[in-house]
């Protein structure tokens, strides 16, 4: 063997020993500030710096509600803006969002980029959302959700940004208009939605996005770098708290006034006996007692034909309701559906050529079907319906039937 052939032998060795030595790329959504994955949230964390010139970024230790608790004062001017990209923010507590809006209110700003917003935060922002991709959790599931977005702004109002993966269809349905400034939105199913509200709160302000995805390490090497810029853009120029959601809090729940009557009996060593002791005697009590009797036999009712119940029930509502066209609708469904299960016809077109069919497959004569058939076609085109008219295409219909 020549130099070169082992020259040769020896790349390609190396070059498998290097695809072989590659690590399998993670492919979760994470969002997690150090992580590098694709969808880990580590270059928009360190470029959010060169974003805000010469402003702090401070990443949180501890959770939001304690770190407020810790240093905030509503006299320190110019606080700082709070950053939030999560799955979901869980680890906010209800008195953290209170603390938060309060935060908020005095002059700061927040901005929240969630695929889930909990029911206490949409109940204190004033809006419902909706995630048609809720049920979608497999990674193949996630590759095939692609998204188009948009941006309100002058300089991007006619500008379309486009998402390969991972989209979810999650947006905003209600908000209160009064305080509330639509800055984006994406298209589903043809129809654009708002995926980015601004939310206007006593001095300050709140940032909601509904796709956290478009912040990530994918889409930032991907020459989507522009669209996360304009909408982080909105911040004013202040200290960054970016919340990393990596702690519970300490504070939350801990006031007495709604400490548990179990804790109360654990505090105290004599009631902690007592409650054991009571305990004990059910649990005996419910062995002993279960072992000298015998279970009750159920008595098992036959089950009870509700059909007419259920019909009368409908009737009357009807009846009442005065809904003639209602009825109509439903007489005509029934009439074609029957068509085309006994004789296996076609009913999308009710044409000269499908009377002639009916009529010969039905036995009934050609007059008889063409006078049904208009009938039903002018009855379909009617707004409203009348009773004489309901009852006429009755019995036509069932006489029809008796051929």
């Amino acid at each position: 063997m020549n130099l070169d052939n082992l020259s040769k032998y020896f790349y390609l060795f190396l070059l498998l020993f290097i695809l072989n030595s590659c690590s399998k790329t993670d492919w979760k959504e994470n969002y997690k500030e150090e992580e590098k994955s694709p969808f880990g949230a580590y270059i928009v964390y360190n470029e959010a710096k060169n974003l805000f010139e010469n402003e702090k970024v401070v990443l949180l230790k501890d959770n939001f509600y304690d770190y407020l608790i810790k240093n905030y004062s509503d006299s320190l001017p110019d606080f700082g803006n709070y950053i939030c990209i999560k799955n979901d923010a869980s680890k906010l507590p209800k008195e953290g969002v209170n603390d938060l809006l309060s935060f908020v209110y005095d002059g700061n700003s927040a901005f929240l980029a969630l695929n889930y917003f909990n029911d206490n935060l949409k109940e204190k922002l004033e809006i419902t959302t909706n995630n048609l991709s809720k049920d979608i959790r497999s990674l193949k599931g996630l590759k095939s959700l692609k998204g188009e977005f948009f941006l309100e702004n002058e300089s991007h109002k006619n500008q379309t940004f486009t998402f390969d993966r991972n989209i979810r269809k999650h947006y905003f349905v209600t908000y209160n208009e009064n305080k509330t400034i639509v800055l984006g939105s994406s298209k589903i199913d043809g129809e654009k939605v708002p995926n980015f509200l601004k939310i206007y709160h006593g001095k300050g302000t709140i940032y909601v996005h509904s796709n956290p995805i478009v912040f990530t390490n994918y889409y930032l090497l991907k020459d989507k770098e522009t669209y996360a810029e304009n909408v982080l853009s909105y911040l004013p120029s202040s200290t960054l708290f970016w919340d990393p959601q990596i702690k519970f809090s300490k504070y939350a729940n801990k006031d007495n006034n709604n400490q548990s009557v179990f804790n109360f009996f654990l505090k105290h060593k004599s009631l902690t006996w007592f409650l054991a002791v009571i305990l004990f005697g059910v649990l005996l009590f419910m062995i002993f007692n279960a072992r000298r009797k015998q279970r009750v036999i159920p008595i098992i009712h036959p089950l009870k034909n509700t059909t007419i119940a259920f019909t009368q029930t409908i009737s009357s509502l009807y009846l009442k309701e005065q809904n003639h066209k209602n009825l109509v609708d439903k007489k005509i469904k029934y009439f074609l559906e029957k068509v085309r299960t006994k004789y296996f016809l076609d009913t999308n077109n009710l044409n000269k050529e499908f009377i002639q069919k009916l009529a010969s497959k039905s036995g009934n004569k050609l007059q008889n079907t063409r006078y049904l058939v208009n009938t039903i076609i002018t009855l379909d085109k009617k707004l409203e319906c009348t009773q004489e008219e309901l009852l006429t295409l009755h019995k036509m219909i069932s006489i029809y039937f008796k051929k």
